[in-house]
């Protein structure tokens, strides 16, 4: 019996460990879990869209599909990322309030490494003094000393919140007109 004990003991410790991708982004570092991300390619060959968000860039073609384009430094509210031949597209799979799924690149400064962080390594997200809304964040992990920004991937990609500040925008461009 004591075997089996010994067993379950292990399989928790495994299920609380998980990936993440660390990336830096205006000079922060930041995680997401590795389970939703498809691929890394380089920035390039975007095409613009007319009358979308801000922090959406355009789209690329991915193997014939459609994908849009974000810059998480603008989707944070800050200023747009300055691109480098660092700078990468993390493909992430994100799924709509109807269940649908939909690909989506993340704009980043640099990839850095996927490591294995354990949950016991990861703090509550702060209630006040991130630079990134609080619902963006899952939580804090300690990675060598240093916090890194585990964000909560849903969130920062809610395609219907997207589409809601792109229906806001473009209302506000017509209404000038």
């Amino acid at each position: 019996m004591g075997s089996i004990v010994t067993t379950r003991q292990s399989n928790a410790a495994l299920a609380e460990e998980a990936q993440y991708l660390t990336f830096m982004l205006g000079g922060e570092m930041f995680a997401i879990g590795i389970l939703g991300i498809k691929e890394i390619i380089e920035y390039g060959n975007l095409t613009v869209v007319p009358m979308m968000p801000s922090f959406v860039r355009g789209v690329i073609n991915l193997r014939g599909a459609v994908v849009p384009v974000v810059d998480l430094s603008a989707r944070f509210g800050r200023q747009n990322s300055g691109t480098t031949r660092r700078s990468c597209v993390v493909i992430i799979e994100a799924n709509t309030e109807d269940g649908h799924a939909q690909d989506i690149g993340l704009l980043v400064d640099t990839v850095c490494a996927v490591l294995e962080i354990a949950a016991a390594e990861i703090e509550p997200p702060p209630s006040f003094g991130a630079r990134v809304r609080a619902d963006f964040i899952s939580g804090m992990a300690k990675v060598e000393g240093k916090f890194v920004i585990v964000l909560e991937v849903d969130n920062v990609l809610s395609i219907d919140e997207m589409s809601r500040l792109a229906g806001a925008e473009t209302s506000t461009h017509s209404d000038v007109q």
